[in-house]
């Protein structure tokens, strides 16, 4: 695989209403974990839509990648000004990584235009990708339920999930590897 697709839920779909919650720290931990292997085995590249959320936390630990390995990400988004009704810290965090993306282009030229707009990003982005690596409760999909059923209608088209178990495994493992817990 050389190119993967990676989303996932939005920060208020978590309940995360701070960009300091605890919690982003483990769901970026799972990411990067799921990660690791796909880059070791030859991923280039890590396409994202940019969304809030998921997507911006995910470029967030290329960045911390790239000091170790030879990957890259690209953000493309489905409008311009896609962040325009965000919180402004989140505003202003998108701009930082739109600015040292390793590559960046909005599918729609100008501001949103309609829903159809999301479909083609989410269709765009699967056929541009080898794969998607989403985080998702099956139970409670979400936004991303968009892009996991368009991607399931896909053939051969692996798709790995980051399911609330795999969160909880994080959060032990850390918790675990803290020398304070064994006491």
């Amino acid at each position: 695989m050389k190119i993967l697709t990676v989303t996932g839920y939005k920060p208020m779909e978590l309940s995360i209403f701070k960009q300091d919650d605890k919690r982003i720290h483990f769901i970026k931990a799972a990411i990067q974990k799921r990660l690791i292997p796909f880059i070791e085995e030859g991923l280039d590249w890590v396409i994202l839509s940019g969304q809030m959320g998921v997507e911006l936390w995910t470029a967030d630990i290329i960045l911390e990648l790239q000091e170790t390995y030879d990957i890259k990400f690209a953000i493309i988004p489905p409008f311009e000004n896609q962040e325009s009704r965000w919180p402004e810290p989140m505003q202003h965090h998108y701009q930082e990584l739109i600015a040292i993306a390793d590559f960046y282009k909005p599918l729609y030229q100008g501001d949103y235009k309609g829903p159809y707009q999301f479909q083609a990003k989410n269709k765009w982005l699967i056929d541009k990708s080898d794969g998607c690596l989403i985080l998702l409760d099956e139970e409670f999909p979400g936004s991303n339920r968009y892009f996991y059923n368009e991607a399931k209608q896909q053939v051969d088209y692996p798709i790995y999930l980051i399911t609330p178990a795999d969160l909880e495994d994080i959060v032990e493992e850390i918790r675990m590897a803290d020398p304070n817990y064994w006491d």
